[in-house]
């Protein structure tokens, strides 16, 4: 036996609650993330409004690890951009001159993290990506 579908409206109120509620979360959340990423721009001399326009601040991201921007199409790919974005990450590290153990951060915690490079006292030296490795010691 088929029974027929009931259908209820729902208080114009709620939904237009909901709608107004859900644009003050999305307007805080990219406060929030673009914050950090705009102070990290502006210390690599690059414009802070491009940290809360979500494709563009990927692209400044990999010119300030020094990285070519094809890069981004691998961030596309599944499994290859875990690997590509733990390289970036380590590269933006090298950056602003920190090691292995903030790129950790970076990886595991990136909002903290980017606050913490935003707001801490490194300076941008240029991108990682792109100066030569360094030569090993000889004794």
């Amino acid at each position: 036996m088929l029974t027929a579908l009931t259908t209820t409206s729902a208080d114009p109120a709620v939904a237009i609650g909901t709608l107004v509620g859900t644009v003050v979360a999305a307007i805080f959340g990219i406060v929030i993330a673009g914050l950090p990423t705009a102070g990290v721009f502006r210390k690599a001399g690059e414009p802070g409004w491009q940290g809360f326009v979500p494709i563009l601040n990927t692209f400044v991201l990999l010119k300030i690890a020094g990285r070519p921007l094809w890069w981004f199409l691998l961030l596309l790919v599944p499994v290859v951009n875990v690997v590509v974005l733990i390289v970036l990450w380590n590269d933006v590290s090298k950056s602003f001159g920190h090691g292995p153990g903030f790129t950790v951060g970076l990886v595991l915690l990136p909002l903290i993290f980017l606050y913490v490079l935003w707001l801490d006292g490194s300076t941008y030296r240029g991108p990682a990506a792109a100066q030569p490795a360094a030569a090993p010691a000889v004794a």
